[in-house]
């Protein structure tokens, strides 16, 4: 009996009957969610977009009605007639910049009282344009069914112990992995920590808690990993590794797996919108969340990328009727994919390059995502952390973390290296540092262009 209470089988609000669960009616609502889920993930591409435009439209409606912002740019709408992606595409973007300068004028006057309480909060700022955001209760209840649904994607097993390591979080112990999976299944425990401790810090901690699973930003994770692997340390229970926050890089992957011998599961996911995309179960890809976002990838010109084809990301939350969203450019890059043979209809993103900020400009005109040779650092120098920040269109400045001071050899090796993989007429520029701080919310970029647009 005990062991059917840890196994994915719903947990039961009535002592005396664990199995069928009769669930809580908080459960009840998250286990509902899912059977939907279950369906609308199978349905053919073009019903998704049907049943997305539907709902797009009460939105448009809504926020034509009771925001300032959109009073004017939606007036001369027709949302008499089926909404159609042809329509929708010719409203204008909105940007990061136009969300700061706005402000309240994007907020609903009338937010439906079902959606429940509303609560603001503020984007991190790495991409260099912090903002302030208003969610419901609503959007609060998505975000949890999500990451339940990410769990049963994966097959998890509840009884398993999770350690999180994120930023803005006191270190502490829990009896469940917390609200989105507590209200409807009976969990291990759970332990917090934060990333602004050092790595050293956080492989003891690691070690002493020896969970089943690990969740933290990407690039923590990946230093984590290459600390642990240096000093041979793995958790012996340690069975996957989650990320979220940054976008991922096959060799990060790579150093993960080297280190531990774990699978590892990214997640899309950002604060003032909530989950865009999951790892697919069978492969690296993402499938989007088109139950909770429509989400467009688009070129230079502003129309679709085919799969293959990397551009801007174009975001629209189904249900953010607090703070409407329309056409939002959030700043990232991702590249489209093809359908997935899972059986998911789900749109697929085949990888997530980065975000704006983190994309090289170049003297001549035109973007591209920098590399700088990282993966032969350690053949050339004693490098354990950099950050590459362009400074203008040809001065790049490198600041360096390092074992020991380097050689005369060594840095200019070094110089050759970054230039080379650079591939353009820059300036180069070492400094070098005791420490590379990540942001509060545990972030960290290895590049970041100051370069305005």
């Amino acid at each position: 009996m005990h062991s059917l209470a840890h196994a994915a089988v719903p947990g039961s609000a009535l002592e005396s009957v664990l199995w069928p669960a009769v669930p809580t009616p908080e459960g009840a609502r998250m286990l509902a969610m899912q059977f939907q889920f279950a369906q609308s993930e199978c349905w053919s591409p073009a019903r998704l977009r049907d049943a997305q435009f539907v709902q797009l439209a009460l939105l448009l409606r809504h926020a034509r009605d009771t925001v300032p912002y959109y009073r004017e740019r939606l007036a001369g709408l027709d949302l008499s007639r089926p909404l159609t992606a042809e329509v929708f595409a010719q409203l204008p973007l909105l940007r990061r910049e136009d969300v700061q300068e706005q402000g309240v004028a994007l907020y609903s006057s009338a937010v439906p009282a079902q959606h429940g309480a509303i609560d603001e909060g503020e984007t991190s700022g790495s991409t260099g344009r912090p903002i302030r955001f208003r969610l419901s209760a609503l959007n609060l209840a998505f975000w949890h069914a999500f990451t339940l649904r990410e769990h049963l994607w994966q097959c998890r097993d509840f009884s398993g112990k999770l350690a999180a390591i994120r930023g803005r979080v006191p270190p502490g112990n829990s009896l469940g992995w917390g609200a989105s999976t507590d209200s409807a299944f009976r969990t291990g425990a759970s332990a917090t920590f934060n990333t602004e401790h050092p790595v050293a810090e956080q492989a003891r901690w690691l070690m002493a808690e020896n969970p089943d699973y690990l969740i933290s930003v990407a690039s923590n994770v990946q230093e984590l990993a290459r600390h642990c692997g240096r000093l041979g340390l793995r958790p012996s229970r340690l069975r996957e590794v989650r990320t979220y926050g940054e976008a991922l890089h096959p060799d990060a992957r790579a150093e993960i797996r080297a280190a531990w011998g774990v699978p590892v599961t990214d997640m899309y996911t950002c604060r003032e919108i909530g989950y865009m995309a999951l790892q697919c179960p069978r492969h690296e890809h993402y499938h989007v969340m088109a139950e909770g976002v429509y989400l467009e990838i688009l070129d230079a010109e502003g129309h679709p990328c085919a799969p293959g084809q990397p551009g801007r990301v174009v975001l629209t939350p189904l249900h953010h009727f607090a703070m409407p969203l329309i056409r939002y450019d959030i700043g990232d890059y991702a590249e489209a994919g093809e359908p997935c043979d899972c059986g998911r209809g789900l749109p697929v993103i085949r990888r997530i390059v980065g975000r704006v900020r983190n994309m090289l400009r170049l003297p001549g005109g035109g973007l591209r995502h920098p590399r700088f040779g990282e993966t032969q650092f350690g053949g050339v120098a004693p490098v354990r952390q950099f950050q590459v920040v362009q400074k203008t269109l040809r001065d790049i400045e490198v600041a360096l973390v390092v074992a020991r001071p380097l050689t005369a050899e060594e840095q200019a090796k070094l110089h050759a290296l970054i230039l080379k993989n650079l591939d353009g007429d820059f300036e180069l520029s070492f400094v070098y540092r005791d420490s590379i701080p990540r942001s509060a919310e545990g972030k960290y970029e290895d590049f970041r262009s100051e370069v305005l647009p």
